[in-house]
């Protein structure tokens, strides 16, 4: 997976990327939706599984979802790999 900086968010919109060193992201597309999945680390070494949806489909306007902390995880691959699983499922059953 292609590991950027995290976008800095204003509002429910992403301007830009800066680097976190406490954070990794990637972008991709499903099902009509940008899915950015991101970890964080905790002071205890855990890694925070978070997300953001962010609808793309023509004619669908607003649409930003921000979901923070969905579980904990031993490392940032599994905090992710989470993050990209729950989203799939919530576009599936609410999207």
């Amino acid at each position: 997976m292609n590991r950027r900086g995290v976008a800095r968010f204003h509002g429910t919109r992403a301007f830009g990327y800066k680097k976190i060193k406490m954070q990794n992201t990637a972008i991709h597309q499903y099902n009509g939706y940008a899915v950015q999945p991101s970890a964080h680390r905790l002071p205890d070494g855990s890694f925070s599984s978070n997300l953001l949806l962010e609808r793309t489909d023509r004619g669908h306007t607003g649409g930003c979802y921000h979901f923070y902390s969905l579980d904990y995880f031993a490392s940032e691959e599994q905090a992710l790999q989470h993050s990209t699983s729950w989203a799939r499922n919530w576009v599936d059953t609410r999207g």
